[in-house]
């Protein structure tokens, strides 16, 4: 980080001890791409036949590594495979330049780990529009392939770190016909998050036997209920990438298993959950609630209105239960609505109902829910039977002070 932050205020109280997933290891070097002083690049290298699911940023501008990654994924699995990223960088709008860069790491990660180029993926965050100096990333890659362990995935979450305040990592286990089957994951995000099918970095392990067109489909489909329904400040990355490896190493087939997948839904929205804490300058957690709406679509339509409302977040950050712009939000959204159906609670505080502020609403009970750390906002549109719940922060001056000098 160009300067010192101080973590988050909704940061959880320590980065967790997450189950160890066989067949995976890592390991983290200093290449100096921008930052001084700290680690900025990862490696994760897969033993030979483990699956590689992913899906990635829709941004018409989306970076080189993404879409090589996307040329890549559905392919051959029999060989090892390796996953490389860099933060300071995002090697995005750099022309040929970008795509140069890829292909001087990745040739350099497959003859060093043995792992072919086609199941090579690599990865950048940071900033946009300014060459990536691979050279400093391909001299490290010896150091990163001799340190390689399967016990370093917190090494690896704060190698990709940009402007987050505190390494983000998730885990589970499951047992499946007797036997354990382990999940784990780190992820990097704070600002420029609006996803459209990622969010920033995040990377998932587990040691399950899973077909890699399941394992597709499962991550795609957990995707929209999680990393799908975050916003810190309503703006997509270039660089969002989300990729979920199951190695195989215990020998347990979950492909289909619907304990397997609560398991991985679980971690998948610990990990977004966690990008919405430390989203940039963030202070207060936000849910929001949306029901009654025509469809689900809808609904999130609705809800996603709100979330990314300059007014409400700035509302939240003073602890000022203006419901009103709640309603301005939803009126705006292009989604069906009906003035006279509309009610709004903020946590158990009915606020506003059929049309207007609700007889029993105290401004100060209002105001005392404003005051949470974590704050549930609840709208029914009186509509149907569509819902969706999203997550987003409260927009605090700390945010403009970190936009405004990023490149600085």
């Amino acid at each position: 980080m160009a300067k010192s932050m101080p973590v988050s205020p909704l940061a959880p109280a320590a980065f967790p001890d997450l189950p160890l997933v066989k067949g995976v290891r890592f390991a983290t070097a200093a290449a100096g791409v921008k930052y001084k002083d700290r680690t900025d690049v990862m490696l994760a290298v897969l033993d030979p036949g483990a699956a590689v699911a992913g899906v990635f940023t829709r941004s018409k501008t989306r970076s080189a590594p993404v879409r090589d990654c996307q040329a890549k994924l559905g392919g051959d699995t029999a060989g090892a495979a390796a996953i490389l990223v860099n933060s300071g960088n995002s090697n995005a709008f750099t022309g040929h330049y970008g795509q140069t860069s890829v292909a001087e790491i990745v040739a350099s990660v497959s003859k060093i780990t043995g792992a072919p180029q086609s199941r090579v993926f690599t990865a950048s965050t940071g900033v946009i529009g300014e060459p990536l100096p691979h050279e400093r990333i391909v001299a490290k890659i010896a150091e990163l392939n001799d340190g390689l362990d399967e016990n370093a995935v917190e090494r690896a979450a704060a190698a990709i770190m940009t402007t987050d305040t505190f390494a983000k990592g998730a885990g589970a286990t499951v047992t499946i016909n007797g036997k354990t089957v382990n999940i784990a994951g780190i992820a990097k995000g704070s600002g420029m998050i609006a996803p459209d099918m990622a969010t920033m970095l995040v990377y998932i392990f587990t040691d399950a036997q899973v077909e890699q067109a399941a394992l597709q489909a499962q991550l795609a489909e957990i995707c929209n209920s999680s990393f799908n329904c975050i916003t810190v400040d309503s703006d997509t990355s270039t660089s969002d990438s989300l990729m979920l490896c199951a190695t195989g190493a215990s020998g347990v087939d979950a492909t289909g298993n619907a304990e397997f997948a609560q398991a991985l839904e679980a971690v998948m929205m610990d990990l977004a959950h966690q990008v919405v804490r430390d989203g940039e300058g963030a202070t207060k957690f936000v849910e929001i609630q949306i029901t009654g709406a025509v469809s689900d679509a809808e609904a999130k339509v609705h809800g996603m209105a709100i979330a990314n409302s300059p007014l409400v977040k700035t509302a939240i950050a003073g602890e000022d239960p203006n419901w009103g712009r709640v309603v301005m939000a939803i009126g705006k959204s292009g989604a069906e609505a009906d003035r006279d159906r509309l009610s709004i609670s903020f946590g158990d505080v009915l606020v506003a109902e059929k049309g207007w502020v609700a007889s029993s609403y105290k401004e100060e009970d209002g105001a005392a829910q404003m005051k949470q750390d974590e704050i549930t906002i609840k709208v029914d549109l009186g509509l149907g039977d569509g819902s969706a719940t999203v997550w987003t922060c409260d927009l605090t001056h700390q945010y403009i002070t970190i936009n405004a000098d990023y490149r600085s």
